[in-house]
């Protein structure tokens, strides 16, 4: 059975910047906007973002494998080679990571590549991938 999409709002400061990042840097195609939201296809799910920055913050963390990961965060598992490559174009473009790209979870069911960075709003994203899928929801 097919996974349906999800669909995911958020707030963002201006749609300048998000269309820039979502649009440009991470490749998401633009759907249906008004002057206060676009949506965007998201690695085959659809993402809104709300122009409200009073609303948009940077999250706390929480402790996982050493790492301080954004308590709000969202994001894509994709592909192993899809996810190397997204990792290096990120890397080429100057991202500033919150969490740099490296395996987690090293040797243990679940083993995966992850990355966190921030949208020009301070929306934490992760990206990460598992070398066997299988694994998604292993314990």
């Amino acid at each position: 059975m097919a996974m349906p999409p999800f669909h995911l709002a958020f707030p963002v400061l201006d749609l300048d910047s998000t269309r820039r990042f979502y649009g440009e840097l991470l490749g998401c195609t633009e759907g249906r906007s008004a002057p206060t939201w676009v949506d965007f296809d998201f690695f085959g799910h659809q993402i809104s973002a709300h122009v409200k920055p009073e609303e948009a913050r940077q999250a706390s963390t929480n402790a996982v494998d050493g790492d301080n990961v954004p308590v709000r965060h969202f994001g894509a598992i994709l592909a192993w080679d899809a996810w190397h490559k997204l990792a290096d174009k990120l890397t080429a473009a100057g991202t500033s990571f919150i969490i740099e790209p490296h395996i987690r979870f090293k040797g243990e069911i679940g083993e995966q590549a992850t990355m966190f960075f921030l949208d020009p709003s301070g929306n934490a994203l992760e990206f990460k991938t598992f070398k066997d899928m299988a694994n998604v929801f292993a314990h």
